[in-house]
């Protein structure tokens, strides 16, 4: 049977026209010219029966064939990468990649400044951009658009690969001075108060919902914030508590005038993780990344 030829460079040239959603963008990804990227699209549209890039307004968008395959797309250029750079070796002293990373401010104000000394060591010249974690924690890591996530990943489909870095604990926080908590916190004060609720993804609902649920108890939440500091930041100029990271409240209770206090209810522990999709596994790049990640988050434990 005989096989049609497929020009592979079409593929690049797809994956170019994926990320920037023009011509002119990826002419220049490519390093080609764009009346050279005109004709190779002209290829590709005819290749896959397919217009790829269309017009918008006064701009361009993908079709609705390219925005489905744009995935699968940008796996298969990673694994042809992988394959045909295999020997190749990762210099952190020298190199100037740009590596992405989605966390919470919890764990930004715990491991940030860790994560860039070790940096700034090792890879001087490297570039570390933390974006906030989004509602999807899915679609930026299997995308390529970040290269690691940092947080709780509670439902994460069985694909992505794990990493355990550090165990917290819950704490109640409210303000030094507080007029109705003194050196402890039972029950009934903490279900008499009004709450701050952390939703870095704009959920509603929490463990410590469920834990209450459990016993038939509700609390009064009055205010849901998107960042763990700025919560903080809340309990300490108002009479509200906020139950959050043991280790992250008392890391701001001298900055901030706080009160750290054990729950009035056993509550769980969680794990803080690091994750990452499959593909960049073998990644020499990455894997110096995650070596450096765990590196700074032994620290908390010693």
């Amino acid at each position: 049977m005989k096989v049609s030829p497929v020009d592979l460079n079409l593929l690049a040239v797809l994956e170019a026209i994926v990320e920037t959603r023009s011509v002119g963008g990826a002419a220049e990804r490519v390093g080609i010219t764009k009346a050279a990227m005109s004709h190779a699209l002209a290829r590709l549209r005819a290749q896959i029966g397919d217009p790829v890039l269309v017009r918008a307004g006064s701009g361009w968008q993908l079709s609705e064939r390219a925005q489905a395959i744009a995935t699968q797309v940008r796996d298969v250029v990673d694994g042809a990468r992988a394959l045909l750079d295999r020997e190749r070796t990762f210099e952190a002293a020298t190199t100037t990649r740009e590596f992405r990373i989605h966390a919470t401010d919890h764990v930004l104000a715990l491991l940030g400044t860790t994560i860039g000394a070790l940096t700034s060591k090792q890879a001087p010249a490297a570039t570390l951009r933390f974006v906030a974690i989004e509602a999807d924690d899915v679609l930026p890591l299997r995308s390529g658009r970040n290269d690691l996530a940092i947080g709780v990943f509670p439902d994460l489909p069985a694909e992505f690969r794990t990493q355990a870095l550090f165990q917290e604990r819950f704490a109640c926080v409210v303000r030094d001075g507080h007029p109705r908590i003194k050196t402890t916190l039972t029950l009934d004060a903490y279900l008499g108060l009004q709450h701050v609720v952390v939703a870095p993804r704009g959920r509603r609902g929490s463990i410590v919902d469920d834990v209450l649920a459990e016993r038939g108890h509700a609390r009064t939440v009055t205010r849901y914030v998107p960042y763990f500091v700025v919560a903080l930041d809340h309990v300490s100029r108002t009479d509200h508590v906020v139950t959050i990271s043991e280790r992250l409240g008392r890391a701001y209770a001298d900055r901030f005038g706080l009160r750290v206090l054990r729950p009035p209810l056993a509550l769980p522990p969680y794990t803080i993780a690091q994750v990452w999709h499959p593909r960049v596994d073998a990644d020499p790049a990455h894997r110096w990344l995650r070596k450096l990640v765990a590196s700074a988050a032994a620290t908390l434990k010693q």
